[in-house]
């Protein structure tokens, strides 16, 4: 059957629609998305403002009719971090459902993490063995382990990029204490609870997913998105490691010129670049491996499994 996936990030509206079938992968037939950079539209209390709620009631209406338009039998909706830690989150998805009759879920951090870690293993398959899950997105930092479907844990943290370089940087090119400073703060975050993961043993296999990871990804030179999905795509912690400074000193149009960087993200590539640094180095990892799968897969799959328990014989 057809479905859309309608995914309600910090930085972007995505609506995906996929051909979906129990024991198959989701394939892709059409892609419809906008930036509404949600994280951005709040006001002082952490309410989405006004603004952020037009922009938000505007694009599920579009993204409705698109996939209404492209045949889809079902539409999941989601929100995650942007509206899930909104001080008014209740009120702009009530906004959204009177004005558009969609129904938007908000996904906790935990189930983000969990999801995401389940489209990864679906990607990799159990050859992968023990894998650990990063996930880097507008608003938060996912991050997940185990050695079976479900994660043996799986936790969310307030380290997306789109924020820290909203509360560290304000929009301006960070200087060394800045950088030094945010650093700082993003390994105290993640070591806190590193030992979720590390008690485990040592994963074999660790993944990331995500725009950010990918760009950073091509920054370093993997290969480009026209290469198609199954080119093998790394983030070497040692190439990263040399880039960050470079990143650092270049320009918002400098950075807008960079392989897989959207000019309307060329704020969040430092920030982000710190996070992935301090995940690898943190725990471990000389490199992660670039998976195209991500959330929403995992809440594709998860509903696919759902529908073949519920018709089982």
């Amino acid at each position: 059957m057809r479905v859309g996936v309608l995914d309600i990030g910090s930085n972007t509206g995505h609506l995906l629609v996929v051909d979906a079938h129990g024991g198959a992968a989701p394939l892709p037939a059409y892609s419809y998305k906008q930036p509404l950079r949600l994280a951005e539209h709040l006001d002082a209390a952490g309410a989405v403002t006004q603004v952020g709620i037009d922009a938000l009631t505007e694009f599920t209406a579009g993204a409705l009719l698109v996939a209404e338009d492209k045949g889809c039998e079902d539409m999941l909706a989601f929100a995650t971090s942007a509206v899930r830690d909104a001080s008014n989150s209740d009120a702009v998805l009530e906004h959204v459902r009177e004005r558009t009759g969609v129904d938007i879920g908000v996904l906790s951090g935990e189930d983000e993490a969990r999801l995401t870690f389940l489209a990864v293993r679906r990607w990799f398959g159990w050859s992968a063995g023990r894998l650990a899950v990063f996930d880097i997105g507008g608003g938060s930092l996912e991050i997940a382990g185990g050695s079976d479907e479900a994660p043996d844990v799986a936790w969310s943290l307030p380290l997306g990029a789109g924020r820290l370089a909203r509360t560290w940087f304000g929009g301006e090119t960070p200087d060394e204490d800045a950088i030094r400073r945010v650093r700082k703060e993003i390994r105290a975050q993640i070591a806190r609870d590193a030992g979720n993961l590390l008690r485990a043993g040592r994963p074999d296999r660790a993944a990331a997913t995500s725009k950010t990871f990918r760009s950073l990804a091509r920054i370093c030179g993997a290969a480009p998105s026209a290469d198609g999905a199954l080119a093998s795509r790394s983030l070497p912690l040692r190439e990263l490691t040399a880039w960050i400074p470079k990143l650092a000193a270049m320009t918002p149009a400098e950075l807008g010129d960079l392989p897989g960087v959207s000019p309307s993200r060329t704020h969040q590539i430092v920030p982000g670049a710190l996070v992935a640094e301090a995940c690898m180095d943190i725990f471990d990892l000389t490199e992660l491996e670039i998976c195209p799968w991500a959330l929403r897969e995992g809440v594709i799959l998860e509903r696919l499994d759902q529908m073949s328990v519920l018709v089982a014989p």
